[in-house]
């Protein structure tokens, strides 16, 4: 991260008390935490800035250099938004310019899911979850949900994950449900 720092590759002040020169920004050859992402909470704030695709992160920055006033609409095609590792669909992109041209924005991420049906009975059965989400917490959100009655179309709950087949979760509905939008939007909402 400190790569040709001595070699006038970034510009330099004073630190807080006067004392030296400190770099302002720090001279990486690789863009980080632009590509792996972060979060934390400094000076009350808290942050979360998403991983991204090095090529696309490549692009826009080749591109910035070429062009320094370029637009943030220009960059946001070079660089159209997140990749998250595990999964999920990325629902609208408004989220995504407004985190990008503002600072401050939602992405919201969905699991994928796939209808099964056996003995005339559905199940909704997840096989990608959103980024930082477990498992674990989505069947305990669910059965929370249950219990609570927020959700009254759900008979049983099973992880079917494994190293073999992957990701897998399988929501069992009840034999009365004709249509499972209604238990998938409650699903979304309440989990």
């Amino acid at each position: 991260m400190l790569e040709d720092i001595d070699k006038e590759t970034v510009d330099f002040a004073r630190n807080y008390d006067d004392s030296r020169d400190e770099p302002l920004v720090l001279p990486g050859r690789f863009p980080n935490l632009l590509c792996n992402g972060s979060s934390g909470i400094a000076v009350g704030m808290a942050t979360s800035l998403p991983p991204h695709n090095l090529g696309e992160v490549g692009a826009a920055l080749e591109a910035l250099l070429e062009e320094p006033d370029i637009s943030g609409e220009k960059l946001l095609q070079l660089c159209p938004g997140p990749d998250f590792p595990t999964g999920g669909t990325i629902m609208g992109r408004s989220g995504i310019a407004q985190a990008y041209l503002t600072g401050r924005g939602l992405i919201t991420v969905r699991a994928k899911y796939h209808i099964e049906e056996k003995a005339k009975r559905r199940s909704l059965v997840f096989t990608e979850i959103p980024y930082q989400v477990t498992v674990a917490a989505i069947v305990e959100s669910i059965v929370e949900a249950v219990k609570n009655g927020k959700i009254e179309t759900i008979s049983d709950v099973n992880n079917e994950t494994n190293a073999r087949t992957g990701m897998r979760l399988v929501v069992e509905l009840k034999k009365s449900v004709d249509d499972e939008t209604v238990t998938l939007n409650q699903l979304f909402k309440f989990t």
